[in-house]
């Protein structure tokens, strides 16, 4: 598990510059991309939703991602993302991740109509140190071939002059590239950041797309009068904003927690990680390293703190461990403490459940 957890804090500095830009008005990559037509049809003509622009997208991005974040930015990078994506109605996926109480982010892909045209949106939101912000992107450029598939979301009102990411895929690869003009700083955006993952799983989403026989091509959201009046589509205020993440479908809210066996007394400010996975990660005392890969969710806790609510997140069964940082290293590694119990919960579709693990093992 070594390092697994290493430069979080960078990974959430990175994260709230891409939530808000994530653009560069430049021309496609020759290799890699092919333009698409942006313009829907006029007139009284009605849209044909089997025509969705960036339909593709939905299946491709199934699954749980991970892999390392390269930047250009002086922040740098870090070593390891981890995205669980999963439907949540037959037209939508999404995925949600935080950081700590006050850092987390929430990414989903949905069918839209907007300018009489329907096509894959891309919702991009959170909240960096307690601040929320959303941001709105189409599809706007798609190629799809035998060996990649390409998609790129640009900002819903500014287009490219604001915002957009790109959207790769290479055989088990997944390449999400994004530029910004800072906040409109800029005249012309720069590139930002580069993540680079590999698919780890597919079938802790199965049961999803079973239930939904996801993807189909029917209507999420119709945008055609959501951003009436607005200067772009990046939201601060997000009370105002056109699907917010209360309206979204199927999630569910997992109030998780630890306890301290005997012996094992934590001082106040330790670091203090909740760690949710869909497959086990001990047999008995046995480490499974290999199953590190079935990683959904976690999150980072000062103590005394020992309970956490992760909200919109994925029915399904899940494994719940908490582990006690004793050098402040956020990774796992000798004299860091364990829950070595394969502490199981299971959410229902809208529903709430509860689960505790207990502190009982230092890692030699």
């Amino acid at each position: 598990m070594k390092h697994w957890l290493a430069h979080s804090l960078l990974f959430f500095s990175l994260l709230f510059l891409f939530l808000v830009s994530c653009d560069k008005d430049k021309d496609d990559d020759a290799t890699s991309t092919t333009s698409g037509s942006t313009t829907g049809t006029t007139g009284s003509n009605p849209p044909n939703i089997n025509n969705t622009y960036g339909f593709g997208v939905l299946a491709k991005i199934r699954g749980i991602w991970n892999g390392p974040v390269t930047s250009t930015t002086p922040l740098g990078g870090y070593p390891e993302w981890i995205v669980d994506f999963r439907p949540v109605s037959e037209n939508q996926i999404s995925a949600k991740n935080e950081l700590d109480t006050l850092n987390d982010i929430h990414l989903s892909f949905f069918i839209a109509l907007y300018n009489n045209q329907y096509k894959v949106a891309f919702r991009n939101g959170g909240s960096f140190a307690g601040n929320k912000r959303v941001s709105y992107f189409l599809a706007d450029s798609v190629s799809e071939t035998a060996t990649q598939s390409f998609y790129r979301f640009s900002e819903i009102l500014k287009g490219r002059s604001r915002a957009f990411t790109e959207v790769i895929f290479r055989v088990d690869s997944l390449y999400i590239k994004s530029y910004t003009n800072k906040y409109n700083t800029l005249p012309a955006a720069t590139p930002h950041m580069v993540w680079s993952a590999k698919l780890r799983d597919t079938t802790s989403c199965q049961a999803a797309i079973t239930t939904f026989a996801f993807p189909k091509k029917t209507m999420t959201k119709d945008f055609s009068n959501s951003f009436a009046g607005q200067p772009e589509a990046v939201y601060f205020n997000t009370t105002s904003e056109p699907y917010p993440e209360a309206s979204q479908p199927y999630l569910g809210q997992a109030t998780l927690s630890c306890t301290y066996a005997p012996g094992y007394t934590p001082a106040a400010g330790k670091k203090l990680m909740l760690i949710v996975t869909t497959q086990p990660l001990f047999s008995g005392f046995t480490f499974n390293q290999a199953n590190l890969k079935y990683r959904s969710r976690y999150v980072i806790l000062s103590t005394p703190d020992t309970n956490y609510t992760f909200n919109y997140m994925h029915p399904g069964t899940y494994y719940l461990y908490a582990m006690y940082d004793t050098d402040g290293n956020l990774s796992p590694n000798s004299g860091d403490w364990l829950s070595t119990a394969n502490t199981t919960f299971t959410l229902g579709a809208q529903g709430t459940t509860s689960a505790s693990a207990q502190i009982n093992f230092t890692i030699p």
